[in-house]
């Protein structure tokens, strides 16, 4: 949005009521948590393991760099302009209108796809305990679950998500503890001699599969870390954003290090990276290498939470990006209402809609090869809308330095490192037409975006 229109809060702009501010620092904090570590962490990291080696907790550290700098530039306009919301709202008001639709919708297709593939790694987990039951039966119960939560008040998804997300981190810190034991000798060994490094650089080193193969794979892992935008998202029904928004942003990024880099490396100290797979979660495989079975099995039943957590936190980011753009005229304005309890009932139910769509669509076909396509398509498409959160911000701040405004949080070194988070990402989507496998991601992903923007043009020309 241009002009003088630029000027006027959201707020003031739209006749609806307002969603509902019940959201505490803690909620923001762990909702933003819970949309990063989800089943494609614990799952999907096995597929990084055996595609690029036990170099896979390095390019864990490029992804959280990435998200990082993606999550200081999302924080900056945030906490300048609560009010804005959806990234969706600040693509429009920095970028352009066709471009806001565009990634807009992409963003909500990134996150459609993403929760049916959240609940039917649930449901391939439960498969593993009851067998009697098929995966695609527990996927639709665990879509139950979280189309009723976010039909809710809004401040009872903030109280689930943050115990959700509490048994999530519970549950890395307890892996981290066995693995270091594991290592020493003192678990899971006969002989008690410490491992070494014969899995970190004596199975062919750190790259066997070569250094190209990291980033090849990168859009892969990039679907583990999206959901840390959530915490924009939620600025507009947080208590005191410009408190809990910064404050967001340092929790997550310790959390980074201490919830993924740090499993990630000791996981790769104890298991050969041959074994990784996405059809088990490679945690769970390197407890049972050592014996720790029981434990691995309640390892894996406990992962669901993960699935839960992660497809409910990004139900809600979804929806409240479906309401930003039709505030926009950029969807129907029927979706735009919202009820007394503060939940944008129309667009929850359409986006309900669409995610069942494709969840009964996935029944018929074999789960887990369903399972890596649409965490691939849901990498690319989340990526694109994250390089739109740094782009925006480039232009945020020339529109600050015109004004003379004043900023109470700034992206530091600005502008190298929003430059450095945006070509990181662009070189990430293009490296992955050099993978067959992963071509298809691109195929559905540039589309998501080009054709609304194409729509909105003709639409508004």
């Amino acid at each position: 949005m241009h002009g003088a229109r630029c000027k006027i809060s959201l707020e003031k702009c739209l006749a609806y009521p307002k969603l509902q501010r019940g959201l505490k620092t803690r909620h923001v904090s762990l909702i933003a948590l819970g949309g990063i570590i989800g089943s494609s962490y614990f799952l999907g990291t096995g597929y990084v393991l055996n595609q690029v080696g036990p170099a896979a907790f390095l390019a864990y550290i490029l992804g959280g760099l990435i998200s990082y700098l993606t999550l200081a530039c999302l924080s900056e306009m945030a906490v300048a302009s609560p009010s804005q919301g959806s990234f969706v709202n600040s693509a429009a008001r920095h970028i352009s209108n066709s471009w806001a639709c565009g990634v807009g919708w992409s963003y909500w297709f990134n996150w459609v796809i993403y929760i049916p593939s959240e609940c039917i790694a649930g449901g391939l987990i439960m498969h593993n305990f009851v067998p009697e039951v098929s995966p695609c039966i527990w996927s639709l119960f665990f879509g139950a679950i979280i189309s009723l939560i976010n039909l809710s008040h809004v401040k009872t998804f903030g109280e689930l998500e943050f115990w959700l997300s509490l048994v999530k981190i519970a549950l890395l810190i307890g892996f981290c503890i066995l693995a270091v034991l594991i290592f020493l000798g003192w678990i899971g060994s006969t002989t008690h001699t410490p491992i070494g490094t014969k899995y970190l650089l004596g199975e062919g080193g750190l790259f066997p599969n070569g250094l190209v193969v990291l980033f090849i794979n990168m859009v892969i892992l990039m679907a583990n870390f999206q959901g840390s935008e959530i915490i924009g998202l939620t600025a507009s029904e947080s208590e005191s954003p410009k408190k809990a928004i910064p404050a967001a942003l340092k929790k997550v990024t310790y959390r980074i290090i201490g919830l993924y880099v740090i499993p990630t490396f000791l996981l790769v100290l104890i298991l050969p990276w041959q074994e990784g797979s996405v059809q088990g979660s490679a945690f769970s495989l390197a407890l049972q290498k050592y014996g720790l079975t029981h434990v691995a099995h309640i390892f894996s039943f406990l992962i669901i939470t993960g699935s839960l957590s992660s497809s409910n936190s990004g139900l809600y980011a979804t929806i409240r990006t479906l309401l930003a753009l039709c505030q926009r005229k950029m969807g129907p304005k029927l979706l735009t209402q919202v009820n007394k309890q503060g939940v944008p009932t129309y667009a929850t139910f359409a986006t309900i809609l669409a995610v069942w769509t494709l969840l009964l669509g996935a029944c018929f076909f074999p789960a887990h090869k369903l399972y890596a396509m649409l965490l691939a398509t849901s990498g690319f498409t989340g990526t694109i809308c994250w390089i739109s959160i740094c782009w925006a911000q480039l232009r945020f701040r020339r529109h600050i330095r015109d004004s003379g405004a004043k900023l109470t949080y700034k992206v530091p070194f600005f502008p190298y490192l929003t430059h450095l988070s945006i070509w990181l990402q662009v070189g990430t989507l293009l490296i992955v037409l050099l993978e067959p496998n992963l071509r298809p991601a691109f195929y559905f992903g540039v589309p998501a975006v080009v054709v609304p923007i194409i729509w909105y043009k003709l639409k508004h020309s």
